[in-house]
This record gives structure tokens, C-alpha cells and sequence, in this order.
């Protein structure tokens, strides 16, 4: 394991309009999986393979930025390089089936994915660091990230 600090990937969600769709997204694909008796871990496939993979695996994870406001993050376990029918080289991203709220950011959209270096990712929303913003509201806390408030 690499002697440097963590690497996240950070990007978007596309379809979830909050943290409870993408839940209920990821717990549909993975009752299929289990049904076809396939490995039932969320996967994410993307184009691009992350070239710093050795700091992402097993310690970073992926922040979804969801509807325009970064809002969550699911630790990544592995990456995986494939090639697909069409002979166009791909990644599997395997994570973690857990969710975790994080604190809430506004992010513009980009394409692809980004680099999140472990200084500048959002701490995770629980009681314990967030008090009383964890027991707010998706969209109250999204709002007032937008407003620049938290």
C-alpha cells in the first residue's frame, strides 16, 4: 500500500435526484445480482482507468455529486480493468454498498471524473462531527449549501 494520503474520485450521479434514490438504486441492482447469482457489490464502469489507483483502492472513495451539490460518497474496494464487446477499454469501479452523507457542497458539472485529494473532501454527516446539520433534511441542507451557508 502506497505511503501517501488516500485519493477519491469525484463525480456525478446521473438519474438520482438525492441520497435516497441512488439508495434505492443500488439496492435494486443488487437484489438482480443476487437473483442472476451474480457478485452482488455495486459496480460503477467507467472509460478511463484512474492511473493512481494504488492510493484509491481499499482507502479512497467516490463523492457523487447529485443534481448539482455534492452530497455523498461509497468507499471504493476495487478497480478493475476490462476491455467490452465492442474491444473499448473500460473500469470497474467495485464499491462498498454503504451510503455515507457527507457534508454538502456546491459543485458545477465537469465530464468524466476528478481527482479529490483527502484534504479537500467533504467530513462525513454523522451526530457526532455534524450535530444537529446530519438530522436536517436532504434538501434543507443542500439549500443552504447553495446559499453558501454551510
Amino acid at each position: 500500500m502506497s505511503a501517501r494520503a488516500p485519493l477519491h474520485l469525484l463525480k456525478l450521479c446521473v438519474g438520482p435526484a438525492g441520497i435516497g434514490e441512488l439508495e434505492e438504486r443500488i439496492a435494486r441492482n443488487v437484489d438482480e445480482a443476487r437473483r442472476l447469482g451474480r457478485d452482488p457489490a455495486p459496480v460503477h464502469t467507467t472509460r478511463m482507468v484512474p492511473t493512481r489507483a494504488g492510493d484509491i483502492v481499499g482507502r479512497g472513495s467516490i463523492y457523487w455529486v447529485i443534481k448539482g451539490t455534492l452530497l455523498c460518497r461509497q468507499s471504493i474496494r476495487a478497480i478493475t480493468p476490462f476491455t467490452d464487446a465492442d474491444g473499448i477499454g473500460r473500469c470497474r469501479l467495485i464499491l462498498d454498498p454503504v451510503v455515507t452523507a457527507v457534508s454538502p457542497r456546491p459543485c458545477r458539472p465537469f465530464q468524466g471524473w476528478r481527482y479529490l485529494k483527502a484534504d479537500d473532501a467533504p467530513a462525513d454527516l454523522d451526530a457526532r462531527t455534524a450535530g444537529g446539520l446530519a438530522e436536517m433534511p436532504e434538501s434543507l441542507r443542500r439549500e443552504l449549501a447553495g446559499l453558501g451557508l454551510i
